[in-house]
Parts: C-alpha cells; sequence; structure tokens
C-alpha cells in the first residue's frame, strides 16, 4: 500500500515536469537570436541566406518574437477558457514545430521574419498559460516552488542553445529543437491532465475530483481531497461569470497594477537584452573569453541560480526573493556600465577584462534568484479564475511589449547614450523595482486563492 502511495505522488511530478518541458521550448527560442544572428552577419556556407543581413534586418529578427510575444497572450487566454488549458498549451507549441523547420530550411530573410514572429504569439502564449497550468495542478504549498522550477526549465532550454548552437549549422540546430518540440506534444497528449479548475468551471464536478485525488497521490473519499475540491468549487462559484468590467474592482485592480509592474520591472532590468545579445556584448567588451563560451559560461550559472527560486520561494516568501535579486542586480550592472563607459571613452580597460564576464555572471545568477520567476507566480495566483484570462493576458502583454521596445530599440539607445549607459539605466529601474515591492506587493507565500483576494480587497 505504501508503494502504491508513493506511485500515485510521483503522478503529480510526472505531470510538473511534462508540463514544465514546453517552458524548455520556449527558452530555446528566447536564446536562439545569440548563436545564430553572428552566423547571419557572415558571408560564408553557414550563412544559408547567402549575405550576410543587414543592422535593421538583425533588430527585426531579434525583436520580431517579443511583438508577435504581444499578441499571443490574447489569442492563448481565449482559448485555454474555451478549449481549456490542456489543450490550448498544446496547439501553443505547434507553431514552434513549424517555425524551427522553416528556420531549418529557410534560405530567405522574409521567411526568418515571419517565423519569428510567429514563435512569439507561441512564446506570449506560453507564458500566459503554462504559468496558470501549473498554478491551478498544485497544492497552496506548493505553487512558489512549482513556478520556480518552470524558470529552471527555461532557462536550461536558454542553455542548450547557447551550448549547441555555436557548434552545428543552423539546419540542423532547428532540427534539434523542431525534435525536442514534437516531443512535448506527443507526451503532453498522452498523459497529461485538463486542470481541476477548468473542469469545475465547465460542469465536469466528479472528472475534476478524480484528477485533483490522483494528483495529491489520494483518492477521492479522502477528506483533505473533500476539501481541497470544495475550495475550488467555492472559488469558481464566487468568481464565476466574470468579465473585463471586473477588473475595475479594488482587489482587482490592484492586481493587475501588481502584476503588470513586476514584469514591466523584469523587462527593464535588461534580461532579454544579455539574452540576445549575450555573444555580441562578450565580443565588444574584448574579453579574453571565446565569444561563444561566455554566453555558455552565464547560462550555465544561470540554470545553477534558477534553483534557488524552487527552493525559498515557499518559504522566505515571494518579496523577499524579488527584493534580494533586483539588488544583487543593480550591484552587478552599475559596475558592468562603468567597464563599457571607460572602454567607449578608450581608456585602457586591459586589466579588467575579466569585470564583464563577471558582473554578467552575477546579473544572471541574482535574476534567477527571484526576478525571472517570481512575476510569472504572482501572475498565476493572484487573480480569480473569472479573470484570470484577460487579466494574465494584459499583464503578459505589457511584459512583451517592453521586451519588444528594448530589444528593436537597444543598438539606437546604446549608440546615445553608449552600452554602459544602458546597462546604468536598467540598474535605476532595479532599484525602482525594490521600492514599489517593499511598498506595494502583497505577500501570497503559502495563501490560498480566497485569502489572496481578501488582502487585495483590503
Amino acid at each position: 500500500m505504501a508503494s502504491d502511495g508513493m506511485k500515485k505522488k510521483l503522478y503529480f511530478y510526472f505531470c510538473m515536469a511534462c508540463a514544465m518541458m514546453l517552458g524548455f521550448v520556449a527558452g530555446m527560442n528566447l536564446s536562439w537570436t545569440s548563436p545564430v544572428l553572428p552566423k547571419l552577419e557572415k558571408s560564408n556556407s553557414d550563412n544559408p541566406l547567402g549575405t550576410p543581413i543587414t543592422d535593421s534586418e538583425n533588430s527585426w529578427i531579434a525583436g520580431l518574437l517579443s511583438l508577435g510575444a504581444t499578441f499571443g497572450p490574447f489569442l492563448a487566454a481565449f482559448a485555454s477558457e474555451k478549449i481549456g488549458r490542456k489543450w490550448s498549451l498544446i496547439i501553443i507549441d505547434v507553431p514552434f514545430i513549424v517555425c524551427f523547420l522553416i528556420l531549418a530550411f529557410g534560405e530567405a530573410v522574409w521567411l526568418y521574419l515571419v517565423a519569428r514572429f510567429i514563435v512569439g504569439l507561441s512564446i506570449g502564449g506560453t507564458f500566459t498559460v503554462l504559468p496558470t497550468y501549473i498554478a491551478e495542478l498544485s497544492p497552496d504549498s506548493l505553487r512558489g516552488t512549482m513556478g520556480g522550477i518552470m524558470t529552471t526549465f527555461i532557462v536550461t532550454g536558454v542553455f542548450m542553445s547557447y551550448v549547441i548552437g555555436p557548434y552545428i549549422s543552423i539546419l540542423w540546430f532547428n532540427i534539434v529543437c523542431a525534435a525536442i518540440a514534437t516531443g512535448f506534444a506527443v507526451v503532453f497528449f498522452l498523459f497529461m491532465p485538463e486542470t481541476p479548475q477548468y473542469l469545475v468551471s465547465n460542469g465536469r464536478e466528479s472528472e475534476a475530483k478524480e484528477i485533483l485525488a490522483k494528483l495529491r497521490g489520494s483518492n477521492v473519499g479522502n477528506p483533505d481531497i473533500d476539501q481541497e475540491f470544495m475550495a475550488v468549487c467555492d472559488m469558481i462559484r464566487e468568481n464565476s461569470g466574470g468579465s473585463i468590467k471586473d477588473l475595475t474592482s479594488r482587489g482587482n485592480m490592484k492586481g493587475l497594477i501588481v502584476a503588470g509592474s513586476m514584469l514591466a520591472f523584469q523587462q527593464f532590468s535588461g534580461i532579454n537584452i544579455v539574452q540576445f545579445y549575450a555573444q555580441q556584448i562578450f565580443t565588444d567588451s574584448g574579453s579574453s573569453v571565446p565569444s561563444e563560451v561566455s554566453p555558455m559560461i552565464v547560462g550555465g550559472v544561470q540554470v545553477i541560480a534558477s534553483f534557488v527560486t524552487p527552493i525559498l520561494a515557499d518559504k522566505a516568501g515571494r518579496k523577499f526573493l524579488f527584493v534580494l535579486s533586483a539588488a544583487g542586480m543593480l550591484i552587478s550592472e552599475v559596475p558592468l556600465g562603468v567597464f563599457f563607459y571607460l572602454k567607449d571613452d578608450h581608456q585602457n580597460v586591459d586589466d579588467i577584462l575579466w569585470l564583464p564576464v563577471a558582473c554578467l555572471v552575477g546579473y544572471i545568477a541574482m535574476y534567477n534568484c527571484g526576478m525571472g520567476a517570481l512575476p510569472w507566480t504572482v501572475m498565476a495566483e493572484i487573480f480569480p479564475p473569472n479573470i484570470k484570462g484577460i487579466a494574465s493576458s494584459i499583464s503578459a502583454s505589457i511584459c512583451w511589449f517592453l521586451s519588444f521596445l528594448l530589444t528593436f530599440f537597444f543598438s539606437d539607445i546604446s549608440a546615445e547614450i553608449g552600452i554602459g549607459g544602458s546597462f546604468w539605466l536598467f540598474s535605476a529601474f532595479n532599484a525602482l523595482a525594490i521600492v514599489f515591492v517593499l511598498t506595494y506587493v502583497p505577500e501570497t507565500k503559502g495563501k490560498s486563492q480566497k485569502e489572496i483576494q481578501q488582502m487585495l480587497a483590503g
């Protein structure tokens, strides 16, 4: 009996691992530009386009993912309410597969542009539906941990692109990525359940209770299962029939400000600039570390540091980790800005060529201690079921639109104020993030959705 109970408990973790593989696929896409763009900028056999891309084409290829991700959340949220979280995640994965194949065999810039925009739609959908799916399958005591592990899968995907992308052709790099995305779709279709919340909201209570019991490694008649199931039913009943008008209530409006602001600060920390242009930043720094190796160092640290949030999110709390993360990033970016300022001013920086690697390693480590995962975790748990779709879409859309603006205009901004000035600007936003979280964001650690709603409503 004990062995059987252990096997049932493993089902929850199996579901989490399978779901988070979509985060791994998303991570591969986020860092796809780091190994690919340097190849497209050259005129040799590594460039399938035949001729080097222009600076404008470089910006569009990098930026269109974020532009597509601006619109993806609304499509994904609509689908998740109509056909469920499970089928929405499967549909989100299909463009990843198709676009990897387009990028593998495409020999025209316009194909790259179209594919990257479509990939962006799926990225936006992933970051909207996947946190919700994970939160709705998880017990209250593990929501923060599971949200943190999702980020670990994402940054592992980022790391994989850094590791294999520079050393194989664009063709085979994209084929490998397409194979991984296909594997996710097959496994998810065959083995993954729908969330109890979605099933209850669609009148499928008995099925929801059975899935909840299976996820918790128990049986339908267990009192703990009955209590959790009734809490789900009460939440759905109290928040049924929601519309965009419900966003105007005190609690929901505060929740939207909290989620949207935390995601905005995440982008203004400069993370996507580092991920998209990691190899280029190290090349520009003049570091003795090979440009294709430096992103691997950063990516490896990113994976290791991403375990901090799963371990501490449900112990130390969301606010503490977010503030710690922002403070660490601020401390890392200030000297990084100093290095590039001195270099642009033609000062001798030969004795501190190690500084960019050290600062970016510190920056990435601190980002993954909190700011990487926690805004998505808070977004998934802060909204009631009746407005979760539209509220999460708005929050995620803000995040990705800011990412597009920063990615697309980074070259122009850095040309005006220098790369050093850019990093100082990012550090200033980290300082603002600390003040905002300490003064306005509620602590959601270990609290049920009903308790969170009561806090937001004052």
